[in-house]
């Protein structure tokens, strides 16, 4: 009888001790890794709705979860070296704020899960299978959204009612780029504006793209917009008031920073999203069966102050629908 108290003694010792030390282990925090094409400076309030959105999931940097934050200020040639540097650090997911990172990821692992904070056609692009069943290790949010550029059209022939000639900005480069240009045709077709088509694919072609655009006798510019134009803000807001050209941008970010007007997704609201993804993963979730999900909130603002530097003004029925007006 002794014996077995003895042993039962020493089978609830051994048990204490292997539950204290259980509980003395310290809890794995993850780690992710954020990938961004750009400056931190230039998108400080997408960032902070990607911190927005870990915090309303409970997360808090530092303490329950860990991000190494990597930026190629603006050269894509860097993002191989910055996405091959967070995988040596082995962080669990990256996330990326555009098509140039996230491409940079997808050639640097096929494990790794990576989210997708904002990319217009991934389908298009190659970067997944399809929206609803991606099917490989990236997964998060799509700006497709062609129709958007028609919309943009629109809105500048109400902005500026004579409008028959218009400039459009874009890159032949961009996978995206003849689906949007037709949107847009159809869209000119409609309401009887003549194109001019200008392939911009590098800073130094935005200078001669707003000349030719004077010469052709646009009377505004439409962007079609991406990471090279988000970019490049300052030069372009320049030279739309050396142009005296009224631009209608689709990133909000351009029109904060000086242009005058845009009318697009909200990408604050998908990077907010972005985290969600995160939380997904974290928790077991794979890439391959989350859903790719499309763009829900969309945004017009104008800027004031762009349209006094030339000399334009904004209809009273075209302000009253703006969203944002900077003043």
């Amino acid at each position: 009888m002794t014996k077995k108290i003895l042993v039962w003694l020493l089978v609830i010792f051994f048990i204490a001790n292997v539950s204290v030390a259980q509980a003395q282990q310290p809890t794995k925090i993850p780690r992710i890794g954020y990938l961004g094409f750009g400056s931190p400076s230039d998108i400080p309030a997408r960032i902070e709705a990607f911190r927005q959105g870990l915090r309303e999931l409970g997360y808090v940097e530092g303490k329950s979860i860990y991000i190494e934050w990597r930026h190629a200020e603006g050269n894509a040639d860097r993002l191989p070296s910055l996405a091959a540097e967070l995988l040596r650090l082995k962080v669990e997911i990256i996330v990326t704020n555009g098509p140039y990172s996230t491409r940079a990821a997808k050639q640097a692992t096929v494990t790794t899960p990576i989210v997708m904070a904002s990319f217009g056609d991934p389908v298009a692009d190659g970067i997944v299978a399809s929206l609803a069943r991606p099917g490989g290790n990236i997964t998060g949010l799509s700006t497709l959204a062609p129709e958007l550029s028609g919309k943009r059209l629109e809105i500048l022939k109400e902005t500026v009612p004579k409008l028959s000639r218009v400039a459009v900005f874009g890159s032949s480069t961009n996978p995206n780029n003849a689906q949007i240009l037709k949107e847009v045709e159809l869209a000119a077709k409609a309401l009887k504006v003549q194109l001019q088509y200008l392939d911009v694919l590098s800073p130094k072609d935005f200078e001669p793209a707003f000349r030719a655009a004077v010469k052709g006798r646009a009377q505004a510019v439409l962007m079609l917009g991406g990471s090279l134009f988000n970019s490049q803000r300052t030069q372009v807001i320049e030279l739309a008031v050396k142009s005296r050209l009224p631009v209608m941008h689709g990133s909000q970010a351009i029109v904060e920073a000086g242009g005058l007007m845009s009318y697009g997704v909200n990408n604050l609201d998908l990077d907010r999203r972005a985290a969600t993804f995160v939380d997904k993963i974290l928790k077991g979730r794979t890439p391959a069966d989350l859903p790719v999900e499309q763009p829900m909130r969309f945004e017009f603002i104008i800027n004031l102050k762009a349209a006094k530097a030339i000399g334009l003004t904004i209809p009273p029925n075209v302000l009253v629908r703006a969203d944002k007006v900077f003043r």
